[in-house]
């Protein structure tokens, strides 16, 4: 890769307080973004051209003689280059940085189970993944929407989101990926105990039938641990009746949509 290229990336990013925040802007690994830096790779046409909009400079810009682009950048404004952050960044960044380190015991694979809002009646069993990445918690949440060995045609739903603990709550947002139509809220009690196993809590969103009904349902974490046999925990997700066995029958209790003798709210239930 041309040395041009490697020495134009790090005057860019002297612009920014640190390499950190440019690669946190642009939602690339350092490790990958130092690649650049050191003039070992070259960036994929899709990558340059993501830096190119980044930094506000044409392809032939960012590429041209160092000496040259020095000279470029000391009449061009810098308005392009110093782009403002989001308005939210800020609240989010404050956000992981409260909640990120002690997340880490929840780190993995769970089964999630509730009453499905498209299908009333049934249970719907998705996999979730947590994770952590260059300072924050991001999560997917994949649906298989299909009764198990039923034959029927399957549809996937995939949710990506952010998750955040914070005073002893786990907050989590997210969206749906493929369609870009829905936004849904869950809240989980945290474990207590040393060990992680079940989580309960409260899942928000909008039902997937035409009428986009407004929807709050129970909800139960299993924990399956940080690696697993992902096909087989992706053939053991879906639709279930209410009578299954599949379900074990703790779950069913948590996650009954019901109000008790005194209740004015619908609330999650700790286990």
């Amino acid at each position: 890769m041309s040395s041009d290229l490697a020495e134009n990336l790090r005057l860019l990013c002297s612009h920014y307080k640190s390499i950190a925040e440019v690669c946190r802007r642009l939602s690339l690994n350092r490790s990958q973004f130092n690649r650049y830096l050191s003039g070992q790779y070259k960036p994929s046409a899709h990558h340059m051209r993501r830096l190119c909009d980044f930094f506000g400079l044409e392809e032939h810009e960012i590429l041209m003689p160092h000496a040259q682009l020095t000279q470029l950048l000391r009449v061009r404004p810098n308005q392009r280059r110093e782009r403002k952050p989001a308005p939210y960044g800020e609240h989010l960044e404050r956000l992981q940085r409260l909640g990120t380190a002690a997340f880490e015991p929840y780190l993995g694979y769970y089964f999630e189970t509730y009453q499905s809002m498209a299908y009333p009646g049934s249970i719907l069993r998705t996999l979730v993944h947590f994770r952590a990445d260059q300072g924050g918690i991001y999560y997917q949440r994949t649906e298989r929407i299909a009764r198990r060995d039923s034959g029927e045609r399957v549809y996937h739903g995939k949710y990506l989101g952010m998750a955040f603990l914070l005073t002893d709550r786990i907050f989590m947002v997210d969206y749906e990926s493929l369609t870009g139509n829905e936004i849904t809220q869950t809240i989980l009690y945290p474990s207590f105990k040393n060990r992680v196993a079940r989580l309960t809590g409260l899942r928000s969103g909008v039902s997937a039938s035409a009428e986009r009904v407004p929807t709050s349902t129970r909800v139960v974490y299993d924990y399956l641990g940080r690696r697993l046999n992902l096909r087989e925990a992706w053939r053991m997700c879906g639709l279930f009746r209410e009578g299954s066995t599949d379900i074990d029958d703790s779950v069913k209790q948590a996650i009954r949509n019901d109000l008790e003798p005194g209740e004015w709210h619908f609330e999650a239930r700790p286990r």
